[in-house]
């Protein structure tokens, strides 16, 4: 019996204990609540432990997603609608001016007739309006194939994704590698027809050089010196006068719109050969992507039998 007594009392003792232990507990947490009265609706989770987090490395950081953006730009294409943008502006307002310049040389000094030069002034004209279109075509014909660029490479760096391309992007696609193709061979003959003028004001511009030469011996000798520009056929043979010799030559040239118009026919015909250039970017880029999403089309259909 004395064993079994003083079992029950050491059980007695023990949850005494424990009644004093969750008492204090209680007083604690009934203290801190009435400190603090916006922390009785707070819930207590568990801290998570090391194997519940998630690793660092398995979702993506800003690095990473910059580095993916980065990855999907088209840079050749990117490169040549700046290039593009660049010589069209070029050519279409430096061509534009150096147009109207050519025509107030022409009118104050090489053919004093209104009705000589009248086809010329209205070929220009209609040459400035066709520069206005040019410009308006290629500035939107530019952000069609950055945004095809953009398409294309997203397809191409999504080869073993779940982008799948459809016939009519590949239809548009092929269609714009034809269209830059002849923009390019046309682009070509505007570079060349760009340079005829530089040529005609170069010739012009050496002979006011060799006039002013020390070489050059006596008056008569100058006014030997002349410059017809009825042989470029701009102007027609019975145009008067058609010729500037000698000194009315050197102030021809002295002017500033010989000056302007000289040195805004070289920029344009840079910025023709600039278009030229970012054209053939936009077709090896868009003949790539093509090649390349043609390529993929095929071997999913090869995959799906």
């Amino acid at each position: 019996m004395k064993p079994a007594m003083e079992t029950a009392a050491e059980e007695n003792t023990e949850q005494s204990q424990e009644r004093k232990v969750n008492s204090r507990a209680e007083m604690e947490i009934g203290r801190y609540h009435w400190m603090y009265p916006g922390s009785k609706n707070h819930q207590y989770h568990p801290v998570p432990t090391l194997g519940d987090r998630a690793s660092p490395l398995s979702s993506p950081g800003c690095f990473e997603c910059c580095i993916k953006c980065l990855g999907g730009v088209p840079y050749a294409s990117l490169v040549a609608t700046i290039l593009c943008f660049s010589g069209v502006a070029l050519f279409c307002g430096c061509g534009h001016v150096a147009l109207a310049g050519t025509v107030a040389i022409l009118e104050q000094h090489f053919s004093t007739n209104t009705s000589d030069h009248a086809l010329l002034s209205e070929v220009i004209q209609l040459m400035q309006y066709v520069i206005y279109g040019i410009a308006s075509f290629f500035f939107l014909y530019g952000i069609i194939l950055l945004a095809e660029g953009f398409y294309t490479t997203s397809a191409v760096k999504e080869l073993h994704g779940e982008f799948k391309t459809t016939a009519c992007g590949r239809c548009i696609s092929g269609m714009f590698v034809f269209l830059t193709y002849v923009l390019g061979v046309a682009w070509l003959g505007v570079f060349g027809f760009s340079a005829v003028p530089v040529f005609m004001f170069y010739n012009i511009w050496s002979t006011c050089e060799v006039i002013k030469s020390p070489q050059t011996n006596g008056t008569a000798a100058v006014e030997q010196i002349c410059v017809d520009i009825r042989q470029y056929g701009i102007i027609p043979w019975n145009a008067f006068p058609g010729k500037i010799c000698g000194s009315a030559l050197e102030n021809i040239c002295n002017t500033n719109e010989f000056y302007m118009s000289y040195h805004l026919f070289i920029v344009a015909c840079a910025g023709a050969g600039a278009t030229v250039v970012a054209l053939l970017i936009y077709m090896m880029a868009t003949t790539y992507n093509y090649a390349v999403l043609k390529f993929k089309s095929r071997e999913d259909c090869c995959t799906k039998f």
